[in-house]
């Protein structure tokens, strides 16, 4: 593992809107199957919390409030109940030794560990790292002795094993990049121990990943913009995975004025998919059927459950918004 010196302070500094096209936030919940109805109240309504970000990413309900990430500011804000917008919680979140060659350079997914520790994706500094005593130490930033592009997502297991996803996003150039050591797009695995396997290399742009509640399903959204889709995978007995498959295809959804694309996802307890998508967050059955989207009429790149575990903060654009469920996430 690798420590990186760490000098900012953990700021309490409030964010209000300093976005360069404010517009105030639509929303729109839709149903599409009778079973939705178990998931979403009727009368459900989404919440902005906060606003003004330049592309809000992996929140996590993480001391006391929501932890997420605003990739190109280099910065995690928190908001917590009763807040008024959202504090500075780390800055710089990602990148903590300035260098060129990155479009984006802050944290991106975020989890906690079985000890409640905080993770990151820091694309920055191209690893997943543990903020933990005032100071992020990488838990992995390579491969075979080749730097990672710049990890995006992470899931974690119950005994501590990592799962993250490794598209060149953060890179100028992205594919073409000078800074890219690794020539695909992978998913690995990094132990406690510090052991990193590659599950697959055979997605384009993999991004967000979750686990089914029973930890026996791996799911990997897609974000490729020629076909955004979800992914899935049985988890072997060894920790590697087998038998990929498509669980969603949402690229038929792409049509105008419904943004975005397969990015973020989270598992509920009883194994219903919330996946960002075209729109919003879609809500897929455990079998694969679309249920209902949470339309947020922007490009919404990631949720997860907080509180009591029922409600669902989402990361729409410049907007951190909230919606009560009646189910709660997976692991509460």
């Amino acid at each position: 593992m690798r420590t990186i010196p760490f000098l900012a302070l953990l700021l309490p500094w409030v964010v209000f809107a300093a976005d360069d096209k404010p517009h105030p936030f639509q929303w729109k919940i839709e149903r599409f199957d009778p079973a939705f109805d178990r998931l979403v109240a009727p009368d459900a309504v989404m919440e902005p919390l906060a606003e003004g970000f330049r592309w809000a990413e992996g929140p996590v309900w993480h001391d006391g409030g929501v932890v997420f990430s605003d990739v190109l500011a280099n910065t995690a804000y928190r908001w917590r109940p009763g807040a008024k917008g959202a504090e500075i919680y780390l800055k710089p979140s990602g990148q903590v030794t300035p260098q060129p060659g990155f479009r984006e350079t802050g944290s991106n997914g975020l989890a906690r560990d079985p000890q409640g520790r905080l993770l990151l994706c820091q694309h920055g500094e191209r690893c997943v790292a543990r903020w933990e005593n005032g100071r992020f130490t990488a838990l992995a930033d390579r491969f075979e002795g080749r730097r990672f592009n710049s990890p995006n997502d992470l899931a974690v297991r119950r005994n501590g094993d990592v799962y993250f996803t490794d598209p060149p996003y953060a890179l100028e150039g992205i594919d073409k990049s000078p800074l890219r050591e690794i020539p695909f797009h992978g998913v690995y695995r990094v132990t406690p121990a510090g052991e990193v396997s590659l599950l697959t290399k055979e997605i384009r742009f993999p991004n967000g990943i979750a686990f089914s509640p029973g930890e026996d399903i791996l799911y990997v959204a897609v974000s490729d913009g020629a076909a955004t889709r979800v992914m899935a995978f049985d988890v072997r007995p060894d920790g590697g995975v087998a038998n990929p498959r498509v669980f969603f295809n949402a690229q038929p959804l792409r049509a105008p004025g419904l943004r975005g694309g397969c990015d973020g996802l989270k598992v509920d307890r009883d194994g219903n998919v919330w996946t960002t998508g075209p729109g919003g967050v879609l809500v897929i059955s455990r079998d694969g059927r679309l249920l209902g989207r949470l339309n947020t009429f922007e490009p919404t790149a990631n949720c997860a459950w907080g509180d009591d575990g029922s409600t669902l903060y989402i990361t729409a654009n410049y907007f951190l918004v909230r919606v009560r469920t009646l189910t709660k996430g997976a692991g509460w």
